[in-house]
């Protein structure tokens, strides 16, 4: 397979990432695994400086809307250290089926680990408008309706969807002012 058309153009522009697991695996079901990718979102804002304006983690992929200089290399390493902490905790809960799985799923190009949680890429689309920013705020907030999993966007607990509607969600956001 190709590599993607999806490419970062500009760093002073907000982007709408997509990030799924391989095999489409609902690995975040498992609520410890959705804190682990919660704690390393939080690490992206406090140590790496990334600014995230929304996301949504579904069972088995999240968005993100993100701003950086460096974007591309730190959800590179945004992607690498959750799939190493997701394999290492898979495999002290002794879950040797879903290990198997990601071992099985690995790309061939992967020679650096033995697993694969995350599909390759992370289909990076340029926001450059304000009105386009509402657009996939919004289809990030809705996915969780849309899916059937709640009625109201600010139920689910994995969303900033509360952040824009005057609440505190899981985990801080930057409102996008625009």
């Amino acid at each position: 397979m190709g590599r993607s058309r999806y490419k970062f153009h500009e760093d002073h522009y907000p982007y709408f990432i997509t990030s799924s697991v391989v095999g489409g695996l609902p690995i975040f079901m498992d609520p410890l695994i959705t804190k682990m990718v919660l704690d390393a979102l939080n690490y992206l804002q406090n140590e790496s400086k990334v600014t995230l304006y929304g996301y949504v983690i579904m069972p088995n992929h999240i968005h993100l809307i993100v701003e950086d200089k460096e974007l591309s290399r730190k959800l590179r390493a945004f992607k690498s250290f959750t799939g190493r902490v997701i394999i290492d905790y898979l495999i002290e809960k002794n879950r040797t089926e879903l290990v198997a799985d990601f071992k099985s799923k690995k790309l061939k190009n992967h020679r650096d680990s033995e697993h694969q949680v995350w599909q390759e890429g992370l289909h990076p689309k340029q926001i450059f408008t304000h009105k386009i920013l509402q657009q996939k705020m919004e289809y990030i907030h809705f996915n969780p309706v849309k899916t059937g999993f709640v009625e109201n966007p600010v139920h689910w607990k994995y969303s900033s969807a509360i952040d824009y509607k005057g609440g505190e969600g899981i985990i801080p956001v930057t409102l996008f002012q625009g």
